[in-house]
């Protein structure tokens, strides 16, 4: 029997996560594949009329111990959400008995740890800087963009525009995220950070991610804004993020920008085989 059609008789197990108030709908198709079309990802991603996530991650068999694949809410694909990767991984080191975890996404492979008193760390690679690999519509300093308040372009494995600001909570959000979101120099969109320095390792932000809107919290961004306000000199490699969900912690490496944060698993649940079909 085809994967959907059984999910269409039995229902779609999945998992309720969030990490510091960044949501995600989890569905492990480890035993049984289930593929998801973007019209599903953004049912599910509803709100009023399904589960509502900032993200669905799947879980896949893969070469390391495990593949993981992202949708936004509006059912667009990401290669990157490192909330949802810390989630993931705290679920299977507890499934496990493992410490360490060794996890591929579109961004590339990514590895994790259990770094004690239930904080979880992922180390999401070294940034993308040159504005090809961002990517940027054409070639351009990525430290300070052509944009009013010259923001800095960073990728993550997927795009980031990070403003720094005097008063992060003074901006009307909504209206300034969805503005730069689909700004012309980012052919992809971008996550949107606006950024206020309180000290050389502690940052305030706040965060418009592409595809969802206003979110609690981003690991991406949260990576992003590290890396940018290192290399405008603002911190230093090291800082402690306090976002509308939360403190995260990132630390820029050599080997990477790993992040360190806590996780919650919050329920269990099963898509019903109406909600299913009700989607086409």
């Amino acid at each position: 029997m085809p994967a959907m059609q059984q999910r269409l008789d039995t229902g779609l197990p999945f998992m309720k996560m969030h990490g510091l108030g960044n949501d995600f709908v989890i569905v492990d198709a480890r035993a049984q594949a289930t593929p998801i079309s973007a019209a599903l990802a953004k049912g599910i991603g509803h709100r009023q009329f399904g589960v509502g996530f900032d993200q669905l991650a799947v879980i896949e068999n893969g070469a390391a111990d495990v593949h993981l694949v992202f949708y936004n809410a509006d059912g667009s694909t990401s290669a990157a959400c490192g909330n949802a990767t810390r989630c993931i991984a705290r679920f299977l080191m507890e499934e496990s008995g493992k410490t360490d975890l060794t996890l591929t996404t579109e961004r590339g492979t990514l590895y994790a740890k259990d770094a004690g008193n239930g904080l979880t760390s992922v180390n999401m690679g070294q940034p993308q800087l040159d504005w090809q690999d961002i990517p940027l519509a054409e070639e351009m300093d990525t430290l300070e963009l052509p944009i009013e308040g010259a923001p800095s372009a960073t990728g993550m494995g997927n795009p980031h525009c990070t403003f720094f600001v005097d008063d992060a909570e003074a901006i009307h959000l909504a209206e300034f995220g969805s503005r730069y979101e689909h700004h012309p120099l980012y052919p992809e969109r971008t996550n949107v950070q606006v950024a206020q320095v309180i000290g050389p390792d502690h940052i305030r932000m706040r965060v418009w991610e592409r595809g969802v809107g206003i979110t609690l919290a981003s690991g991406s961004s949260s990576c992003a804004t590290a890396v940018a306000a290192a290399r405008r000199g603002l911190t230093g490699r090291k800082v402690q993020i306090e976002l509308d969900g939360g403190t995260i912690w990132i630390d820029w490496r050599d080997d990477g920008v790993w992040m360190t944060g806590p996780t919650c698993h919050v329920f269990s649940g099963t898509l019903t085989p109406e909600f299913l079909r009700s989607l086409g």
